[in-house]
């Protein structure tokens, strides 16, 4: 898989001037948004890896085979920022899904050993007010055990209070799992967008 990482932005100013659809990363800080995306690129390194939550601070956008962008959403959540650093990205997120000049979907990513939060909520809320395709994916599977998973995926569907349709991906790096399923989402929404 050919994959560049084309802009890095703190704005949608910096935005690639190409148009492409475009498919957003987002959740809360230290949740594995950088390993599943690794996961999904097929690359170890392409996004940074952190144990210390909140490391990403700019809108990355990686093309990907000349298709489309996968974009690395700002971490949100994070406790140990200024209320001027979290209001900034609350307008950043609300400026991104209010974007109408572009095609664009985004995946919402969860931490399985978490019930939803109520910033997860109110995130939630966001991307369907926007009207953009969503998506959920929850993430670290391998560290909840097998028999407690489905339990799980029930308490973050409900908690989030999504529609019924809405696509769900468990996923693990480490189990090599969800890659598959979110290219074939992605690849999906593209045919339907060049269809239409």
């Amino acid at each position: 898989m050919k994959v560049e990482l084309v802009a890095s932005t703190p704005d949608l100013k910096g935005r690639p001037q190409v148009v492409l659809p475009e498919f957003a990363f987002i959740g809360r800080s230290n949740c594995g948004k950088s390993s599943l995306i690794n996961h999904v690129l097929g690359r170890t390194g392409m996004a940074r890896t952190s144990g210390k939550p909140g490391k990403t601070r700019l809108l990355h956008y990686y093309l990907v085979e000349d298709r489309f962008y996968l974009v690395d959403l700002p971490g949100y959540g994070y406790a140990k920022v200024s209320k001027e650093q979290r209001a900034g990205w609350r307008r950043l997120f609300q400026a991104y899904l209010a974007t109408a000049d572009r095609p664009m979907a985004v995946l919402q990513l969860l931490d399985a050993r978490h019930k939803p939060s109520v910033l997860d909520r109110e995130v939630c809320g966001w991307i369907r007010e926007s009207g953009h395709p969503q998506a959920l994916a929850v993430t670290k599977i391998d560290k909840v055990g097998t028999t407690r998973r489905e339990v799980r995926y029930r308490e973050i569907v409900a908690g989030l209070e999504v529609a019924p349709h809405t696509p769900f991906f468990p996923t693990s790096a480490v189990l090599g799992a969800g890659r598959r399923e979110i290219l074939a989402w992605i690849d999906a929404l593209i045919e339907a967008n060049s269809a239409g």
